[in-house]
């Protein structure tokens, strides 16, 4: 039995091109005015004569979907074109109404960009070659032996990206739908909301001898809605073809689906060529121009983007490379963190700021399951909380019990600190008499740690601490333990 191992296989390499289809952020649908926030509303409620392709019922251009594509264009290093067209792609399906799609082909928005991905081997461009839109279809249901239809999700705009056949290895092709994703959450195109079905992905993979120019015959994998389903279905159609070919067979061009309980792909048509959608100029919606001006604009009110921004918090806040994927991975965390530092100042350095967003704040985030823009605990409220931190007004002990109360309630750290009598003892007399008490109290443990057992001088910190419910200075309580024990 073939096992994947990753693309590399001792005889073939694998070639791999994505199609990435993503539900576009916009109040309502491509063509009509039915509200395309149709998620958990009752089947076939939010749509009209329009989307539901009745006799006579013209489409309008969604202004606000144009814009997400260009902006999606730009994002992804593409040329914007300035003459655009829609066009019919037709066939027959139970959840497309109109019998035909409402898509652009031979004039797309956006053409010609790139996407860098990390690889074991440094960064690599993937190719897009277009990023166009369209109208999304219905959804069928399949229960207790009958196929429903539901057209809420019918007309609803949708982003096609398609690349280049540049990724070689299913861990490429993860990498790319993960910064592919990010990059449209950040720019505030498209949710990304895998669950909810607003992105979905199609691959197309062949395999062909190792150092062959010539592309082997592809076949195209549909509706994977998910990570996990683009790497079993790759895997599988990995092993496929190169069993077939190392067999002396010939792969087949097809069609598949991918049968997630079954762990296979399988044969649903033969594939399409361009010709057999018999694509044709829409009658009922103009060509149109984009002014270039227009296409400015929203270039300069793109936010700064994942890759760019990661770049930044190394090389300004010190920070390591992971350390900086994590915290820009989501633009809310990343637009925290960015004003907690600029809160923060220089009082503490950037990198122990990172630790404590990281640790803590996290851990209460994940807890609560609240979003970062939610939280009470506002960037300069956590800031004035570090402040105190630096200042060697509370340790970091009792710190992080300030923050489960500020996350909890909102409260200022310096009420918390006040009210509950939280602030750092450094009266270094008072701190030396429990010391000296300490050690005449525990003879034997001093002649221990004498006597070369020095892992009990964390024991004597730990006492002391305790003593002063963990409020004493824990560096003034090292340096007099190390002078007394000496």
């Amino acid at each position: 039995m073939l096992v994947y191992n990753g693309g590399m296989s001792d005889a073939y390499e694998v070639v791999i091109g994505l199609e990435v289809h993503a539900e576009l952020i916009t109040q309502t649908k491509m063509f009509c005015a039915c509200r395309a926030d149709f998620f958990g509303a009752a089947p076939n409620t939010h749509v009209c004569p329009v989307c539901l392709g009745m006799p006579g019922a013209l489409p309008v251009i969604n202004k606000e979907a144009v814009a997400q594509t260009i902006r999606a264009g730009l994002a992804l290093n593409c040329t914007i074109a300035e003459d655009v067209r829609f066009e019919r792609k037709n066939y027959t399906y139970p959840d497309l109404p109109k019998g035909y799609q409402i898509t652009q082909y031979e004039l797309p928005q956006a053409v010609n960009g790139w996407l860098e991905i990390d690889t074991p081997a440094g960064p690599k461009r993937i190719g897009i070659t277009r990023a166009h839109l369209e109208e999304d279809t219905g959804k069928l249901v399949h229960e207790h032996g009958v196929s429903l239809v539901d057209y809420n999700r019918a007309g609803v705009p949708l982003l096609e990206i398609v690349s280049e056949p540049d990724m070689r290895s299913i861990e490429e092709v993860h990498e790319y739908l993960t910064r592919l994703r990010q990059l449209l959450i950040y720019i505030g195109a498209s949710t990304g909301d895998l669950e909810k079905g607003a992105m979905r992905m199609e691959a197309n993979v062949s395999l062909r001898p190792k150092g062959s120019q010539e592309l082997g015959t592809k076949v195209e994998i549909k509706n994977l809605n998910s990570f996990r389903a683009v790497r079993n279905a790759l895997a599988y159609e990995i092993a496929r073809q190169e069993r077939i070919l190392r067999a002396g067979g010939q792969v087949e061009q097809v069609t598949l689906g991918w049968l997630e309980q079954e762990g296979r792909t399988y044969v649903q048509r033969t594939k399409e060529d361009a010709h057999d959608y018999r694509y044709f100029p829409e009658p009922d919606l103009p060509p149109l121009h984009i002014d270039r001006a227009w296409v400015e604009q929203l270039a300069a009110e793109l936010p700064e983007l994942p890759r760019p921004r990661r770049q930044r918090f190394v090389q300004q806040y010190g920070l390591g490379v992971k350390e900086a994927d994590i915290l820009t991975a989501d633009r809310a965390v990343a637009d925290y963190f960015d004003a907690l530092v600029d809160a923060v100042g220089g009082a503490m350095p950037a990198k122990k700021v990172a630790n404590w967003v990281m640790g803590d704040l996290f851990r209460l985030i994940n807890e609560s399951g609240q979003a970062i823009d939610t939280i009470l605990v506002t960037p300069k409220k956590f800031a004035q909380l570090l402040k105190l931190v630096a200042a060697r007004t509370i340790n970091a002990n009792t710190a992080s019990q300030v923050l489960k109360t500020m996350f909890r309630t909102g409260e200022d750290a310096s009420a918390i600190v006040e009210r509950e009598g939280l602030a750092q003892v450094r009266d270094v007399a008072a701190l030396e008499g429990l010391v000296d008490r300490l050690l005449a109290e525990h003879p034997d443990e001093v002649a221990r740690y004498k006597a070369g057992k020095t892992q009990l001088f964390g024991w004597f910190v730990g006492q002391v601490m305790r003593q002063t419910r963990g409020k004493a200075d824990p560096n003034i309580v090292r340096q007099l333990l190390q002078q007394k024990l000496q």
